[in-house]
């Protein structure tokens, strides 16, 4: 199916909604990446129950709902054969997502298509920025504590020593955003991303994870300085053009590759793209383990302050999540695909009960 079928058909089909774009739209970067280019991606999400009890339900994210400068949708198709699918976005932070419920006794399998374009951004911190501001609603959504990540306590008293005398905001994320890559460490025996459990990790002085449990730190550190910041949950589709073998997936099997990413919000600057945790990926994947002052990890640390290689797709910016139609409480980040049956909420990291798979293809813009 061309890129021009696919767009008839979730425009028209009944089991699908399109959310078309237009790739050409330019947005300013800065003047060392210049203008990206935009590149196009297929991501399909295949999900099989294999042990469907009572009614069994799977929730699967799609791309983001809004366009940003690095991300632009181009349509989703979706099919469950027995079950009966619904599409929408949660009330606070409009986290796309497709949901199927499938009636007792009935195969629960389901096929998500999404298809969408992306570029590498960057923002020049070096000189003011003259960005729109945000909506205050979303500003104040974005520095408010969740359940999962508290601004008050360990994580203010951690933060505040962190930013000792940082004057502005710009001063005060550099200030932050060094700490969490002097001090956390990348803990390969995490499994997934980890679970984002910040408070843990400060209080029993664990500052190992992946991505989910440092970034998130980095995150709730910047709101409790009253800075907004946010999450973006998200896949790597494509191998890394930069050098860096650890910070992409080659197209194709992309099942585990999830990654979560982070954003701040400076006045003049707009939300600015940040990822402390994958410089600590760097430092351990990288060639068999890089020390800190190593090339490649200077380098990738300066460039994750303000930038992202856009080999990768975003979902969604929602915490502590409620899944429609869930009987099971709240999730902590949809970034992977989510079921219940009779039988409890599916653990998605366990194929021998909830089998998946996530693919990825380059296709024409």
């Amino acid at each position: 199916m061309d890129r021009r079928d696919f767009l008839r058909l979730t425009a028209t089909s009944s089991a699908a909604m399109a959310m078309p774009a237009s790739i050409g739209s330019a947005f300013a970067q800065s003047a060392e990446m210049g203008v990206a280019a935009w590149r196009a991606f297929e991501v399909v999400t295949r999900v099989e129950v294999t042990k469907p009890t009572g009614v069994t339900r799977v929730w699967l994210p799609t791309p983001l709902a809004s366009d940003t400068p690095y991300q632009r949708g181009m349509g989703n198709v979706w099919s469950a054969e027995t079950g009966k699918v619904s599409f929408g976005t949660d009330p606070r932070y409009h986290a796309g997502m497709v949901w199927a419920e499938f009636p007792q006794g009935e195969a629960a399998t389901m096929v998500l298509t999404s298809r969408f374009a992306t570029r590498d951004i960057a923002v020049d911190l070096s000189k003011p920025g003259q960005a729109p501001a945000e909506d205050a609603e979303v500003l104040k959504r974005f520095i408010a504590a969740t359940p999962s990540m508290p601004t008050d306590g360990i994580v203010k008293e951690t933060s505040s020593e962190a930013v000792k005398g940082a004057r502005t905001d710009l001063e005060k994320v550099r200030a932050l955003y060094e700490w969490i890559v002097d001090n956390t460490y990348r803990d390969p025996k995490t499994r997934g991303c980890g679970t984002g459990d910040i408070k843990f990790m400060l209080e029993n002085k664990v500052l190992g994870g992946k991505c989910a449990d440092l970034n998130a730190l980095f995150v709730a550190m910047a709101r409790a300085e009253g800075i907004p910041a946010r999450d973006v949950y998200g896949i790597r589709v494509a191998a890394s053009k930069l050098g860096y073998k650890s910070l992409g997936k080659p197209v194709g099997d992309i099942t585990s590759a999830q990654h979560c990413r982070s954003e701040v919000y400076l006045q003049g600057y707009g939300w600015v793209p940040m990822d402390p945790a994958d410089v600590r990926k760097v430092i351990l994947e990288e060639e068999g383990g890089k020390k800190i002052d190593d090339p490649m990890v200077v380098a990738a640390r300066k460039r994750l302050f303000g930038s992202w290689e856009m080999n990768w797709l975003g979902y969604n910016y929602a915490h502590d999540l409620v899944l429609p139609g869930s009987s099971r409480g709240k999730v902590a980040f949809l970034m992977y695909p989510q079921c219940e049956t009779a039988e409890g909420r599916l653990d998605s990291l366990d194929p021998a009960n909830f089998k998946y798979t996530i693919t990825s293809r380059e296709i024409a813009a």
